[in-house]
C-alpha cells in the first residue's frame, strides 16, 4: 500500500548547502581498503537499517504530492549475480578451464558493485554498446525502451597479452588479486579502450593528477572486455568491516522489517562533524513535519578506492561509531553501511552514479551538498567543478526522476553559540568556516577544535590516527638514518 501526503514545499530544503571539510589521508597511503589497521572492537552493534524513497522535486516545486512506497530498483529488479551455493563447485570447475583475466583491487571492487545489484539493471562489465551510452548519454536504454541513469562507465580493461591469450574464447575466468578464481565473464566482447576520450568525457578534463585516472586508467590495458558476470561467491575483504557491507537487497529487507516510510541517504568519504549531524537531524525533523512517521537515515560512507590523502575507511568507520555512541546521531533511526564503489572524483557526472546506486538500495531521498564528488583542480588553485552544479545536475538527470533530491544549507561554527549551526549571512562575522587543512592541522598537532565542532570521541579517533602516522614516519626516518 502506498502512502500519499500533500505537502507545502515553499520553505522545505530550499537552496541548501554545507561546507564540507576534507580530512585527508597521509600521502604515502594508496588505498583505504588494502592498507588498514583493523580495529577489532565492533563499530556499530545495532542491527543495520535500510533505505527508502518518496517522490518530489524540491528545488522548483511549491507544492506537491509525495507518494511513499518502496521505490523500484532500476529495471524493476535488484540484480544478484552471485552463483547459488548448490552450483558453485560445478561453476568453479568450469571456470578453471577458461582463459583467465587478472583483476586489480579496484576491478574487484567493481565486481562487488555489479554482483550485488548497485548498478542494476547492469549484469556485467559493459559491452561497447553500453559503454558508449554511458560515456556519451550518462544513461542506458533498457529492452522495454525506458531510460535508467548510468553516468559512469563500469568497464574491465585488459592488455594485449591477455587479449591474445583469450583468442576466440567466448567465456573467461576472473582471477582476484590473491590468485583465486572470483567469477566468470560470459559471451564476452572485446573492444578498443580509448583512454583519452573516456577521461575527457568523464572528468571534463585531461589534466594530469586525477586520482582515479592515475591509479586505474593510465596503467590499464588498451582493450576493454565486457560480458555477463557470474560471481562464484560473495565478495569479502576480511578486514573486520564486512558486516557493514550490506547489499541493496539486504538494505531493502531491513527497511521492510523496520517499517520505515522514508529513508534519506547521506554519502560521505570524510569523518562526521557536528555540521553534518545538524543537517541529518534537521532533515529527519523536516520529514516528520511533512507527515512521515518513521524516516530512517542511511549513513553510507564510500568504501572503495579513495585518493591517498583521504582518511582510511577503518578510521572513518570507527569515527562514525563514536558519533553514534556519543548520541550525536540516534542509533535507533540510523543505519551505518558501507557503499563498496570506488571513488572517481568526477563531480556532477559521478554524483549521478552515487544517487542511482541508492535508488537500487531502496532510498527515496538523497541529500546533496556543496561540490559533491568534487576535488580541487589537479594543476590550478581552484575547484575542478562549480560547487553548485552537482545538485543542479541531479535535479535534472535522466533516469533519476523518481528520486527526491534534498540540497542542503551551509553549516559553519557559530562562535557566539559555540556550536555548529546553519550559516546566517546577517551574522557572517560570527561564523567560522573550518577548512579541511585547518582541521588536519588541529588533528596532527593534537590541538582541539572549537567546542561543539565534533563529538569528543570522534575527534579522539582522528587525533590517534594522525599520531600513528607521525610515529610511523619517525620510525622510518630512524631506520633510514641507521643505514
Amino acid at each position: 500500500m502506498s502512502l500519499t501526503i500533500k505537502v507545502h514545499l515553499a520553505t522545505q530544503f530550499n537552496d541548501l548547502n554545507i561546507i564540507q571539510y576534507q580530512t585527508n589521508r597521509h600521502n604515502r597511503r594508496k588505498f583505504t581498503n588494502y592498507d588498514l589497521k583493523i580495529r577489532p572492537r565492533p563499530i556499530y552493534s545495532s542491527s543495520p537499517l535500510t533505505v527508502y524513497r518518496p517522490k518530489m522535486n524540491v528545488d522548483s516545486v511549491r507544492s506537491s504530492v509525495i507518494k511513499s512506497s518502496l521505490i523500484e530498483p532500476d529495471g524493476g529488479l535488484v540484480v544478484d549475480l552471485v552463483v547459488p551455493k548448490s552450483e558453485r563447485e560445478l561453476k568453479t570447475v568450469e571456470a578453471e578451464s577458461m582463459p583467465r583475466v587478472n583483476l586489480t583491487n579496484i576491478d574487484l571492487e567493481w565486481v562487488h558493485v555489479i554482483s550485488e545489484g548497485w548498478a542494476s539493471p547492469l549484469k556485467g562489465f559493459m559491452r561497447e554498446n553500453e559503454y558508449l551510452q554511458s560515456l556519451h548519454f550518462n544513461c542506458l536504454k533498457t529492452k522495454d525502451g525506458s531510460i535508467v541513469n548510468m553516468s559512469l562507465p563500469i568497464v574491465l580493461a585488459i592488455d594485449d597479452e591477455t587479449k591474445e591469450r583469450i583468442g576466440s574464447s567466448t567465456n573467461v575466468g576472473l582471477v582476484g588479486p590473491g590468485g583465486d578464481l572470483i567469477g566468470i565473464l560470459r559471451s564476452i566482447e572485446i573492444y578498443k579502450h580509448n583512454k583519452e576520450e573516456r577521461i575527457a568525457r568523464t572528468w571534463g578534463t585531461t589534466a594530469p593528477g586525477l586520482p582515479y585516472v592515475d591509479e586505474v586508467i593510465t596503467p590499464a590495458g588498451n582493450w576493454l572486455i565486457g560480458g555477463d558476470l557470474e560471481v562464484l561467491k560473495p565478495i569479502k575483504y576480511n578486514d573486520g568491516l564486512d558486516h557493514y557491507r550490506l547489499s541493496p537487497q539486504q538494505l531493502r529487507n531491513e527497511f521492510d522489517r523496520r517499517q520505515a516510510d522514508a529513508v534519506f541517504a547521506f554519502q560521505l568519504r570524510n569523518p562526521v562533524h557536528n555540521g553534518h549531524a545538524l543537517l541529518m537531524n534537521d532533515t529527519r525533523r523536516r520529514l516528520l513535519e511533512m507527515g512521515f512517521k518513521n524516516p530512517i537515515l542511511l549513513l553510507h560512507p564510500l568504501g572503495g578506492f579513495t585518493k591517498a590523502d583521504d582518511v582510511p575507511l577503518d578510521v572513518r568507520m570507527e569515527q562514525h561509531s563514536k558519533v553514534l555512541e556519543d548520541g550525536v546521531l540516534d542509533p535507533e533511526t540510523t543505519i551505518v553501511s558501507i557503499f563498496p564503489s570506488p571513488m572517481h572524483y568526477a563531480g556532477p557526472t559521478e554524483v549521478q552514479w552515487h544517487a542511482k546506486a541508492r535508488v537500487n538500495a531502496g532510498a527515496n531521498f538523497y541529500i546533496v551538498g556543496r561540490d559533491p564528488a568534487g576535488m580541487g583542480h589537479p594543476t590550478e588553485k581552484r575547484d575542478l567543478y562549480d560547487p553548485d552544479h552537482g545538485k543542479k545536475v541531479l535535479s535534472m538527470a535522466p533516469g533519476l526522476e523518481k528520486l527526491n533530491i534534498l540540497p542542503f544549507r551551509v553549516a559553519a561554527y557559530d562562535t557566539v553559540e559555540k556550536k555548529m549551526a546553519f550559516f546566517d549571512p546577517s551574522r557572517a562575522k560570527e561564523f567560522l568556516f573550518i577548512s579541511g587543512t585547518k582541521m588536519r592541522t588541529y588533528a596532527k598537532t593534537g590541538e582541539n577544535p572549537p567546542d561543539g565542532f565534533m563529538c569528543p570521541g570522534g575527534w579522539k579517533v582522528l587525533v590517534n590516527y594522525y599520531k600513528s602516522l607521525q610515529s610511523e614516519e619517525a620510525t622510518e626516518q630512524a631506520e633510514v638514518l641507521a643505514l
